[in-house]
């Protein structure tokens, strides 16, 4: 990967990283006229959770030319579709629909609402974003899937998030425990995020060290309970063990899937941010709590929100599976 001067790199994370060849073909796509019979064009944009569709597509409209180009942009929620069917859905102009789908939806709809679409101006558009595959069948032209970044990428990006404007090159010790917890995170960007706060904050080999060996700890406990991978656990909407990030605590702690932050449920419950209970400035409350990841600061301005309990408060036995075949070591 080319080399930049890191102080090219001091904001970068209120700027996107990398997604410059799909941005670039995004726009491409909203940019052109669509083809005959010029019914709006539709593209899916498939990917897992956490890999930051959503954060391109909205880095994407914020676009000057793209904002030029459309007189309306507006995001919608896939289940908001079924409106359209009283006629509360009538663009006028060249409009660019930005469809968010957590479920899939039946053809007899989908229909419905793309019909009511052909009302709008001449070369509108339409984004879907969802993690559903099945939903790629609704685009009129090859759908974008997103991958997550490449190991050189994604360590690239973690150091230059948690080295700040320190070059790396003049810490190599700390630049070799960096990498080894890029290997260990698996590419998930939110973790990538609170691990590289801590690490700013404080640049001492022992705590980043010690930041290390909790991370390798709390791997090992996953795939002995689960045999899976954090990230492929919170990827299927299942509970995550982080007792070993906790230094205060030896029972079990379970990150929940991700909820809406609109959900009333979890407005009340204590608030306590993930980077503050892995460097232990912080204890848990024994009570359920809502542990907040990392909040984005560029649009959508996302925040990732997990509720948290110790197991005695929640059933996870039907999310244990067999014993893995294999010891699985980290170190």
């Amino acid at each position: 990967m080319p080399r930049s001067p890191y102080d090219t790199y001091l904001y970068i994370d209120n700027f996107m990283f990398g997604r410059q060849v799909e941005k670039q073909q995004i726009m491409n796509v909203l940019l052109q006229e669509n083809i005959p019979p010029f019914a709006p064009t539709v593209l899916p944009i498939i990917s897992t959770n956490r890999v930051g569709k959503k954060t391109l597509v909205a880095h994407v409209c914020n676009n000057d030319r793209v904002r030029s180009h459309f007189s309306l942009i507006l995001r919608l929620k896939g289940e908001s579709i079924h409106k359209t069917e009283h006629g509360a859905f009538v663009p006028t102009g060249r409009t660019l629909v930005v469809l968010e789908f957590t479920s899939d939806i039946d053809d007899v709809s989908w229909q419905k609402f793309y019909s009511t679409t052909r009302r709008m101006g001449k070369g509108s558009k339409i984004i879907i974003i969802s993690r559903i595959e099945s939903v790629s069948r609704l685009g009129t032209i090859r759908p974008m899937h997103l991958n997550s970044l490449s190991l050189e990428e994604y360590s690239y990006l973690f150091k230059v998030l948690a080295f700040g404007s320190t070059n790396p090159d003049d810490h190599p010790r700390l630049s070799l425990v960096a990498s080894e917890l890029a290997v260990l995170m698996g590419g998930s960007l939110v973790v990538a995020n609170v691990c590289a706060d801590i690490f700013r904050k404080n640049q001492n080999l022992q705590f980043w060290q010690h930041i290390l060996n909790k991370y390798r700890n709390f791997l090992a406990n996953n795939f002995s309970v689960f045999c899976e991978h954090p990230k492929l656990l919170i990827e299927r909407d299942r509970p995550v063990d982080i007792s070993k990030l906790v230094s205060s605590t030896s029972a079990p702690l379970r990150l929940m899937p991700p909820h809406c932050e609109d959900d009333d449920s979890t407005r009340d419950l204590p608030k306590v941010r993930y980077g503050d209970l892995i460097a232990g400035s912080v204890v848990p409350p024994r009570e359920k709590f809502e542990l907040v990841g990392w909040e984005s600061r560029i649009p959508p301005y996302k925040k990732y929100v997990n509720v948290a309990m110790f197991s005695g408060e929640v059933n996870v036995s039907e999310h244990v599976v067999s014993p893995c075949k294999k010891r699985i070591r980290f170190s």
